[in-house]
């Protein structure tokens, strides 16, 4: 399947300039029509015949721009779906200029989270996203009542705190890679603590071995993780009841913070701080693709035959998969 792109910029109300201002990168199956738009602006159209689009809006971390997360969003839109990655510039916190996911930081604090969203970009997006659906070349394609939320870090996090059907009743799971939801003790925390999740959708966590990142931000957390993906994995554990068996953990071997990350830009973020990874990266990258994509056809796309190939994958004797759980 041939997969094309296209940009779009929004405002984003409550936000002051010149931080205002998101760029959207749309990710869409596309096909080749030979006709002049198409020649003379590159405008290419989409391929109507997998329509509607279920659609997926990726946050990445900090610091992390969104050319980073290309390969997985092209490997997505190859499987019929449109992906939408995104740069914001932002001053979340005092002083502190840089690529953002958006996190509402109030909405963390005790006495406010889980009383709504973190993810402080996604009303934006979900507006640009019916723009897109009204004109242009996906207009009437998009299936907006069937959106995926993913994302990396912070992004991850920020996607599935939000992802709640009280907070957007659009979106329907999420999945995340190197994201938990341990609370900072500068927040008024307890050491340790993991914040629960909304738990009324499909989930789907990644976390990597390696993950030095994560382990050597532990302070902010006020102890030492056992392991690097010890919040991840707790995350799983006490953030969510599970009960429904559309809920994964899946705990790569050998993958650090930026596995999910190609090409990594080692100028931004703290990509200083990850432990080396001891598995070929991209064969972990084909593994989360591959893992994300049947999640999504098992769980939003009603694949009958999915459900099975991702309980097959999991639970298969893979090198790569130190472990695997569901609930």
């Amino acid at each position: 399947m041939n997969v094309r792109s296209l940009f779009r910029a929004a405002t984003v109300e409550n936000a002051s300039s010149p931080y205002n201002t998101i760029h959207l990168k749309v990710f869409y199956p596309s096909q080749m029509s030979g006709s002049d738009q198409e020649q003379n602006m590159g405008i290419v159209p989409a391929d109507s015949q997998h329509s509607p689009f279920k659609v997926v809006i990726f946050f990445n971390g900090i610091n992390c721009g969104s050319e980073l997360y290309q390969w997985l969003a092209v490997k997505l839109a190859e499987r019929g779906l449109v992906v939408v990655t995104f740069s914001w510039i932002a001053e979340n916190l005092p002083g502190m200029v840089a690529l953002t996911p958006g996190v509402d930081i109030k909405m963390l604090a005790p006495h406010l989270y889980g009383t709504g969203p973190t993810a402080s970009a996604l009303p934006t997006l979900i507006a640009a996203l019916e723009q897109l659906q009204a004109e242009g070349v996906l207009a009437g394609l998009l299936d907006l009542n069937q959106i995926i939320l993913g994302g990396h870090s912070a992004g991850g996090r920020v996607a599935i705190e939000s992802a709640n059907s009280r907070f957007f009743p659009q979106v329907v799971a999420a999945f995340a890679y190197g994201a938990h939801t341990a609370a900072t003790v500068q927040m008024g925390y307890e050491p340790g603590t993991i914040l629960p999740l909304p738990d009324s959708l499909p989930l789907l966590l990644i976390g990597g071995t390696c993950d030095g990142v994560i382990y050597n931000s532990s302070h902010r957390y006020g102890l030492t993780w056992e392991q690097a993906q010890t919040p991840v994995v707790r995350t799983f554990r006490e953030a969510i009841a599970g009960g429904r068996g559309d809920s994964y953990l899946l705990v790569l071997e050998g993958a650090n913070h930026f596995s999910v990350a190609d090409p990594i830009d080692t100028t931004m973020g703290t990509v200083f701080l990850d432990f080396p990874a001891s598995q070929p990266e991209e064969q972990l990258r084909d593994l989360m693709a591959q893992a994300i994509g049947l999640f999504i056809d098992a769980h939003v796309r009603s694949q009958p035959t999915a459900i099975v190939a991702l309980n097959q994958l999991l639970a298969s004797n893979n090198s790569l998969i130190a472990s695997f759980e569901r609930k």
